[in-house]
C-alpha cells in the first residue's frame, strides 16, 4: 500500500521561533542564577516590537530586554534591511511572580502533603495537569521519522549557507517541508520537497530556485531517494522579501509539531519553550521520548509511542500508556510494567535523571527538541538499552 507523509520545519528566523528562542533565553538566564526557579515566560511579536510576559519566581535578577535584544540580533535580525531590528525594536516586558496557589502544589507534592510519601523524588508535584507523548521509530539513525528529520536538516542548512556567506542574500526567515513515500510501510522515495526562504529584493526567483536546489536540497536529501518524479517547490509564491515579524506575527509555543515528531505521533496539550522543568509539559515530554527511544534502541519495538499523564501537584503520573503499533516483541501491557519498574517518572526524578535544571534550552528552541544528537541533551541517550533487554527477557517468561 502506498502512503505519503509530510512534515515541516522552520528556521530560527521564523516569527514563532523568535519568540520560542527569546522565551528559552530568558529561562536559561534565570536557571543560571537559580536552578530551582519557577518560570513560565512567553513572547509575542509583530512589526517593530516584541513583548515578554508571564511568571517567574526565585532568586535571580535578569535584564529581560537585554536578553531579548541579544537573542534577536544573534538570530540575524540586526538591521532594518531584514525587516526586524533587535537593536531598535520596541521591547515590552510584563513578568509577574508565579501564583501562590500553583506554587504550593509544586513545592510540596500531594503525596508529601498527605504524608503518604517521604522519598525525595516525590517532594515536588507536577506543575500542571495534562498528557505528554514521546515517540521513536527505526527510520533514521536518530530514531526519528525521516520526514521531520530531513525537514530539520534542510532548515538548518538554510541557516548555515546564510551565516557562512555561501548565499549572503538570504534572510533569517524560512520554512521547509518534506513528503516521504512509503510502500507497505517501507520508505521508497522522497515525493516532494518545499523550501521557502526570505531573500533580498535584488535577487531573481530563478537564482533563488537554482541555489536552493544546489546548496540546500542536494546536500541534505539522500540521492538514492530522489527520482525523476520528485517535485521541488522553491518560494512557490514567487517572492519572499518581507519576512520575520513584519511578514507574520509570532507567538511562543505555536510550532509544537515542529518541536517534536512532525505529526508522526500524538501531542499533548502544552508547548515547551519558556517553561522550567517542573512543568511536565516539558520535562515529561522529554522523559517520554527518553523511554520510547530506549525501547526502540533495545529492539523491543520498531516504533513506540509513550503517553504520560499527570494531575497538578501530584508527583506520580496518573497513567502510563504504550503503543508499539504492532511492532513490539512482547505485548504493550508488559512494556508498561517494565517502564514502571525501570523509570522513575515523578518530576523531581525526571529533573535529576535528565539534568533539566541547567541552562540548555535556547539551543533547542529551533530545529526540534527531539532527535538532537548534535547536542548534549540527556533524553537522547540510549543508556537504558541493556537494562531493558534484561527486563524483557524476564518479562517474556512471565
Amino acid at each position: 500500500m502506498r502512503k505519503l507523509f509530510t512534515s515541516e520545519s522552520v528556521t530560527e528566523g521564523h516569527p514563532d521561533k523568535i519568540c520560542d528562542q527569546v522565551s528559552d533565553a530568558v529561562l536559561d538566564a534565570i536557571l543560571a542564577q537559580d536552578p530551582k526557579a519557577h518560570v513560565a515566560c512567553e513572547c509575542s511579536t509583530k512589526t517593530g516590537f516584541l513583548m515578554i510576559f508571564g511568571e517567574a519566581s526565585g532568586n535571580f535578577d535578569v535584564d529581560y530586554e537585554a536578553i531579548a535584544r541579544k537573542t534577536i540580533c544573534e538570530i540575524g535580525y540586526d538591521s532594518d534591511d531584514v525587516c526586524f531590528n533587535g537593536n531598535t525594536c520596541n521591547i515590552i516586558v510584563h513578568m509577574e511572580e508565579q501564583s501562590a496557589d500553583i506554587a504550593q502544589g509544586v513545592n510540596a507534592s500531594y503525596e508529601t502533603r498527605e504524608g503518604s510519601e517521604k522519598n525525595s523524588n516525590a517532594l515536588i508535584g507536577a506543575g500542571d495537569q495534562g498528557m505528554m507523548f514521546g515517540y521513536a521509530c527505526s527510520e533514521t539513525a536518530e530514531l526519528m521519522p525521516m520526514s521531520i528529520e530531513l525537514a530539520h536538516q534542510l532548515a538548518k542548512r538554510l541557516a548555515q549557507v546564510r551565516k557562512d556567506g555561501t548565499l549572503p542574500y538570504l534572510g533569517p526567515d524560512g520554512k521547509t517541508q518534506v513528503t516521504v513515500e512509503y510502500n507497505d510501510g517501507v520508505i521508497t522515495r522522497i515525493d516532494t520537497v518545499v523550501v521557502s526562504t526570505q531573500h533580498s529584493k535584488d535577487v531573481s526567483l530563478k537564482q533563488v530556485r537554482h541555489d536552493m536546489i544546489e546548496y540546500v536540497v542536494k546536500p541534505v536529501i539522500p540521492a538514492e531517494l530522489i527520482d525523476k518524479n520528485t517535485r521541488y517547490y522553491v518560494n512557490p509564491t514567487g517572492r519572499f522579501v518581507i519576512g520575520g515579524p513584519m511578514g507574520d506575527s509570532g507567538l511562543t509555543g505555536r510550532k509544537i509539531i515542529v518541536d517534536t515528531y512532525g505529526g508522526h505521533s500524538s501531542h499533548g496539550g502544552g508547548a515547551f519553550s519558556g517553561k522550567d522543568p517542573t512543568k511536565v509539559d516539558r520535562s515529561a515530554a522529554y522523559m517520554a521520548r527518553y523511554i520510547a527511544k530506549n525501547i526502540v534502541a533495545a529492539g523491543i519495538a520498531k516504533e513506540c509511542e509513550v503517553q504520560l499523564a499527570y494531575a497538578i501537584g501530584v508527583a506520580e503520573p496518573v497513567s502510563v500508556c504504550v503503543d508499539t503499533f504492532g511492532t513490539g516483541i512482547i505485548n504493550n501491557d508488559k512494556i508498561v510494567r517494565i517502564i514502571r519498574e525501570n523509570f522513575d517518572m515523578r518530576p523531581a526524578a525526571i529533573i535529576r535523571e535528565l539534568r533539566l535544571d541547567r541552562p540548555q534550552y535556547r539551543q533547542l528552541a529551533a530545529y526540534g527538541h527531539m532527535g538532537r544528537t548534535d547536542l548534549d541533551v540527556r533524553w537522547e541517550q540510549t543508556d537504558m538499552v541493556n537494562r531493558l533487554r534484561l527486563a524483557i527477557s524476564g518479562a517474556s517468561e512471565r
